[in-house]
């Protein structure tokens, strides 16, 4: 008897351990996130790439920061002030920022991590090229004085990519720029657990206990970033049916963009919602011409180029849904959008490769090498670049496709060399539309003549439309401006837009308070 009681205690004893565990499980509210591309860099000012921009917005905060309507709103400011000349600005942060060390969030390191952002960045570069001075007035406030008024100054603090101006603490914002940071030590609503990272299968992120969110109600990255999950992992799959296949079944919750041909079946599944985003929050096709090499290095040429695309064949190539994208856009700063302009766009009027063979038997093209990269890998670059290729044989191009993962490249594209040194010509690429709406940001026109940027466009003219556009009084003088710098980057070619259209997020349909930014987020979401 004591041997069959000790055997029943035992087995309570067991059931009430596993009960434990399953509830402790539960307890911790985790939720599983499938990201397009996996996170391999760690700090957001030496990479553009969207994973380390998720991972950004999770553990860093900013000074500045856009709601869903396009509006910039104090983040980590408290409250400024601009004086009457527009040329200082004062900045007061919230009381009671915290580092995720413990120790308080300062003006001495606000002033350094401005510094440190505006050396990779072209709105910062323009910025630092009027400044005065940038100096801490108190431990809570900081100064930015200019020597000429500068239009964008409050966007510029708030710019949610390509490179963010996040806040970490002076002791890391003052490494050099151009490597990572070898602590992630941040402001924001998450904590990133990087002992137990393991980069190609998983990432970690915890809710930060010290972080105090905002009053206001969420709103794009602004307002109060309120976490209802304990725990975000973000889950490497780079099979994108088995991405599909896990959200169905419920072993993941969140599609950072769920593929185009599951759109139509997920949609009749009640379980699964499929986000909508429309202007901004849609994707810009785009194709990289190399300035620095041959043949590209003639602007006739270019012009050729861009007259050979045909965008709603590149746009049917995704096989999206009709009312996921545009046949045809030519608007740098969007279509559907506050911005969105003609200027400059009556080039494309009878464009196709007919008139493309024409412009490339005028620029005197002898049949130079053209070296396409193509990123096999990648969902919506794959079957776009193909079309891209056909397009510029067609109107007389000797293309060479490159083919191979979107690492491989990523990687190539900083080569500037010539194709016979690893070099190349063409690469397709996509900007996401939050980044084109404000031109002195927008990449088509921001980075000219910046020797850091792949493609390395310049063209004078455009070096003195954003000067003139940084300083502009007046709403009508910005818009006029925008206008005239789209018209620049059209004529010199800087890219060619490939088409306009969504890749929608797709979530279990339990999830509430989701944010429909272009960039997934993870504060104000909870589970029913």
């Amino acid at each position: 008897m004591n041997l069959r009681w000790m055997a029943r205690v035992l087995a309570l004893a067991l059931l009430a351990l596993s009960a434990a565990l399953h509830n402790a499980q539960a307890e911790e509210r985790t939720l599983r996130v499938s990201l397009n591309t996996e996170l391999q860099v760690l700090d957001p000012i030496v990479t553009t790439i969207n994973a380390t921009r998720v991972f950004s917005y999770l553990v860093y905060d900013m000074l500045f920061a856009i709601d869903e309507q396009g509006n910039y709103k104090p983040q980590m400011v408290d409250r400024y002030e601009v004086s009457d000349d527009r040329l200082t600005y004062t900045f007061h942060l919230r009381d009671g920022l915290e580092w995720s060390d413990g120790k308080p969030v300062t003006a001495e390191d606000a002033v350094a991590s401005i510094r440190r952002w505006a050396q990779r960045e072209a709105l910062g570069v323009q910025i630092m090229r009027v400044a005065e001075g940038l100096r801490v007035v108190d431990p809570r406030s900081f100064e930015l004085k200019l020597r000429e008024p500068y239009a964008y100054v409050i966007e510029a603090l708030g710019k949610p990519g390509n490179v963010i101006p996040v806040m970490m603490p002076a002791r890391l914002a003052n490494l050099p720029a151009n490597a990572a940071v070898p602590e992630v030590v941040g402001s924001g609503p998450f904590l990133f657990d990087r002992n137990s990272w393991r980069p190609g299968e998983r990432a970690t992120f915890r809710r930060n206990p010290r972080y105090r969110p905002r009053a206001e109600p969420a709103s794009g990255l602004a307002g109060g970033k309120v976490v209802h999950f304990d725990r975000v992992d973000l889950i490497s799959m780079p099979d994108q049916a088995t991405r599909v296949a896990a959200l169905q079944a419920g072993e993941v919750d969140y599609l950072e963009i769920i593929p185009a041909d599951f759109i139509g079946p997920m949609r009749r599944n009640r379980n699964i919602t499929i986000a909508n985003p429309r202007g901004a929050g849609q994707i810009m096709s785009i194709i990289s011409l190399n300035h620095a090499q041959p043949p590209f290095d003639n602007p006739k040429v270019r012009r050729a180029a861009q007259l050979a695309v045909n965008q709603a064949d590149i746009m049917a190539s995704l096989g999206l849904p009709e009312d996921l994208y545009l046949r045809e856009c030519h608007a740098l700063y969007m279509c559907n959008t506050a911005g969105e302009s003609s200027a400059g766009t009556e080039i494309f009027r009878n464009a196709g490769a007919e008139r493309a063979r024409v412009l490339l038997r005028e620029a005197g093209y002898k049949n130079e090498p053209v070296v396409f990269l193509h990123s096999e890998s990648s969902a919506l670059l794959n079957s776009m670049g193909l079309v891209m290729v056909d397009q510029m044989r067609k109107a007389g191009f000797n293309v060479q496709l490159a083919t191979s993962d979107y690492a491989t490249v990523a990687q190539r594209r900083l080569n500037r060399g010539p194709t016979t040194n690893g070099g190349w010509s063409m690469v397709n690429i996509i900007w996401n539309g939050i980044d084109l709406v404000n031109p002195l940001a927008n990449p088509g026109v921001a980075y000219n003549c910046a020797e850091h940027y792949s493609g390395w466009y310049c063209d004078p003219r455009q070096t003195d439309l954003l000067r003139r556009a940084a300083t502009a009084r007046s709403e009508e003088e910005r818009a006029r401006l925008a206008g005239e710098l789209q018209t620049a980057f059209h004529d010199n070619a800087n890219y060619i837009l490939g088409g306009q259209f969504s890749a929608p997020a797709a979530y279990r349909s339990d999830l509430r308070g989701v944010i429909e930014f272009p960039i997934p987020v993870f504060w104000s979401m909870s589970r029913r």
